[in-house]
């Protein structure tokens, strides 16, 4: 009897701990990957699909104790900018009583500094490895975002062998640069470092980049720092000066690449272009065609906003339960089902004066229309237009992404997010706005085939067109 009581008791304990590793009803946490002052990084797996993710989980209390909110905002709006292959992707941001957790892209092969620890690596590799970092660091500063903390530690590589820029708690956005255009803030790991950040006179953050992208380089090619010193003002020292040997074996085209780089005077520095059109970075370099994945990955659910808003702007909470009420929302969605209702914070938030979208969205460029055709003619109306200029069209729900093709370019091909919203029983919102891309491409897209074409199909309704006369003017415009 005492023993079918001491397996009762384990089964009940085995059952409550695998409760109470299922966070938020969604992953199943697992072992501890790393750890920092207000955060510790786990291993988990989604419960429903099986993919293993990384789990940043953040003490909130330290966090608003020490007044990093803002820091931990900025963050997020870095992270949701920088959707690229090479740098490691932010899925959704999650919030509860006591923890803020960001669900990132699990990448197995590790640090890329451990691969360099065991020596310098074959040109081909380090070319191979460098294209993929300048491809990854040239759209940030297309998208605003300067890293200025890059080093191998901060490089991932994924189980293919690609790697993946990670860390930007450092990071900062254009809104961050002072009057003078330049950034002051000192900050980078010393041995990585430009000498402009280290004079403390203000820099240009894509200089500093490209600087300690010259350093990682060197590293991989000699499997050794270019200003190395165990006195660390010597080692300043050889940073102002720029004085650095490359060895023997560097190819011809790999030392004066290196010279452009590490430059000492930002502005006869290498710019990415620059580095971009030299014959060694061009051998086997090939511009990487991607898409934006569909907004359900990329946490834009308002109920998703709410929470991490939750934690910036009143401190109050959004329980497991409510997270797991609207996961269970999500998927009981039928296949064709009635768009979402836009409440009263949403007509608000169409009004550019009190929009509190702008943390989440990619940089605040799109449209919406009025329309009283059904959900259906809509995103035929969609389909119809990508095929004209040969889009890929995915769509989930009431939501598409159309996605250009073009190559050539490092913004990324043009992509453009639909979803459709029910204003009324008899009228919808539709909401476009760019994902990835260029801007000219995006407004001459957008002028020349979809606004005509949706205004017409706004107009093959009368019921629709009176009722729009109605609305604020703001519903009707392009955003800002």
């Amino acid at each position: 009897m005492a023993e079918l009581l001491r397996k009762v008791k384990s089964m009940k304990k085995k059952d409550k701990s695998n409760t109470q590793a299922l966070i938020l009803g969604k992953y199943e946490m697992g072992r501890l990957l790393g750890h920092g002052t207000f955060a510790k990084v786990y291993l988990a797996r989604n419960a429903t699909s099986g993919e293993s993710v990384a789990i940043k989980v953040i003490d909130k209390e330290k966090v608003l104790k020490s007044g990093l909110i803002a820091h931990i905002k900025r963050e997020i709006s870095i992270l949701r900018r920088v959707r690229h292959p090479n740098i490691v992707q932010l899925f959704e941001v999650m919030a509860t009583k006591s923890k803020i957790y960001f669900v990132m892209e699990y990448v197995r092969g590790g640090e890329l500094f451990n691969k360099v620890a065991k020596g310098r690596l074959k040109e081909d590799i380090a070319r191979k490895y460098f294209q993929q970092l300048i491809s990854a660091v040239s759209f940030c500063h297309f998208r605003g975002v300067y890293h200025r903390d890059l080093k191998p530690e901060n490089l991932l590589l994924d189980e293919h062998g690609n790697l993946k820029v990670s860390d930007f708690g450092l990071s900062a956005v254009s809104d961050q640069i002072r009057q003078d255009g330049l950034f002051h803030t000192f900050c980078g790991t010393p041995a990585y470092v430009a000498p402009e950040v280290l004079a403390r006179k203000g820099y240009d953050g894509a200089k500093v980049d490209i600087w300690s992208c010259g350093v990682i380089l060197f590293v991989l090619m000699a499997g050794f720092l270019p200003f190395h010193d165990r006195n660390v003002m010597a080692m300043y020292k050889k940073i102002y000066r720029g004085d650095f040997r490359c060895p023997r074996w560097f190819p011809v085209e790999i030392n004066r690449l290196l010279i452009r780089m590490l430059e000492t005077k930002p502005e006869r520095r290498f710019t990415m272009p620059q580095i971009m059109e030299t014959s060694w970075f061009k051998k086997g370099f090939k511009h990487i065609k991607f898409y934006v994945e569909d907004d359900h990955k990329l946490s834009s659910a308002d109920d998703d906003i709410e929470s991490v808003e939750s934690v910036s702007e009143r401190s109050s909470t959004v329980s497991e339960s409510e997270f797991e009420s609207v996961d269970a929302r999500r998927r009981s969605m039928p296949s064709m089902p009635r768009p979402a209702s836009l409440n009263a914070f949403d007509l608000i938030s169409f009004s550019a004066g009190f929009d509190l979208s702008g943390l989440f969205d990619d940089d605040g460029e799109g449209s919406r229309f009025v329309s009283g055709a059904p959900v259906n003619q809509i995103i035929s109306k969609l389909e119809e237009i990508a095929k004209v200029v040969s889009f890929t069209v995915r769509k989930k729900d009431c939501r598409m992404s159309l996605e250009g093709s073009r190559e050539g370019s490092v913004n990324g091909p043009l992509t453009i997010a639909a979803e459709i919203f029910e204003l009324t029983p008899a009228l919808v919102v539709v909401e476009m706005k760019k994902k990835g891309g260029d801007k000219v491409e995006y407004d001459e897209f957008c002028n020349k085939e979809v606004k005509p074409k949706l205004q017409n199909l706004s107009a093959d309704n009368g019921e629709a067109v009176s009722a729009s006369r109605s609305l604020p003017a703001y519903m009707l415009s392009d955003t800002d």
